[in-house]
């Protein structure tokens, strides 16, 4: 196992503010500010995981809509996919690995739900031959009508087309944020992620915790980490969600070791 020379830095598994005792914003329904799913066993990255003992090079796709693409950063740089891939290299670096060389190519499109990514998988993410997929979805699914039966179907479905190609997968749930709280069911697609994770034991970046958890400690208030627009984040929400990336990465390939405090 590896050993890191910087300790992962945020906290990450999600406090609700309400349990914390600590006021929220007015559209945050208390309801909406309970940890999402309980934590469960790690679920292991075997491929990076032999990629990096071997020192070959990772190639990661990041997939999904306009939180992949940068909507709301000031530029392509300070977008989470180029900061992941900044922030990936610094701590196998750091961390003694045998030389990998670590590239994330950026394959977010805004506006883009469930239905628009099925349709553009095999071109943006099965043809690059990823390593690792991270599927960023379901936050435009309830703005634009696709079902949350459909949904689950079509990630389902490009779960099982990925890791059919060899890819390694982790999905990423919503962003916690104004305009999907204020959304009728919104919560549905992100419970609905969480339990076709949990079923094909798929890892997942619980962003809506993270969130949650940052502005309840503290680390960075709601407009620091979401624009005027209520549904983009920020440079420094992006910073955050890539350190998160990075932390997730390495525990469920097995590189450093499971945190019961740290995202699962």
């Amino acid at each position: 196992m590896l050993t890191l020379l910087k300790p992962y830095a945020a906290p990450i598994l999600g406090l609700a503010l309400a349990a914390l005792g600590l006021g929220g914003p007015a559209w945050a329904d208390p309801v909406l500010m309970k940890p999402a799913i309980p934590a469960r066993a790690m679920a292991k990255l075997s491929h990076v995981a032999a990629l990096v003992k071997t020192g070959s090079d990772i190639r990661i796709v990041a997939f999904g809509s306009s939180s992949t693409e940068g909507s709301g950063a000031s530029s392509p740089s300070a977008a989470y996919p180029a900061q992941l891939q900044d922030d990936l290299q610094r701590r196998l670096d750091h961390a003694g690995a045998k030389h990998s060389t670590v590239t994330v190519l950026n394959r977010g499109k805004g506006g883009d739900d469930a239905e628009a990514m099925a349709r553009r998988l095999d071109r943006d993410v099965l043809n690059a031959r990823p390593d690792l997929v991270i599927w960023q979805t379901g936050s435009n699914d309830p703005m634009t009508g696709v079902t949350v039966e459909r949904f689950t179907e079509l990630t389902r479905q490009g779960i099982v087309a990925m890791r059919a190609a060899g890819s390694d997968v982790i999905l990423m749930d919503q962003q916690w944020c104004r305009r999907l709280s204020t959304t009728n069911g919104a919560e549905r697609y992100g419970e609905a992620l969480h339990a076709l994770a949990a079923e094909l034991d798929v890892p997942v970046i619980r962003r809506n915790a993270l969130m949650r958890n940052w502005a309840a400690s503290g680390l960075l208030s709601l407009n620091q980490m979401i624009g005027p627009d209520g549904l983009h984040m920020t440079d420094a929400g992006y910073d955050r969600l890539a350190e998160a990336a990075t932390a997730q990465i390495l525990v469920n390939a097995g590189l450093i070791p499971a945190d019961p405090l740290r995202n699962n």
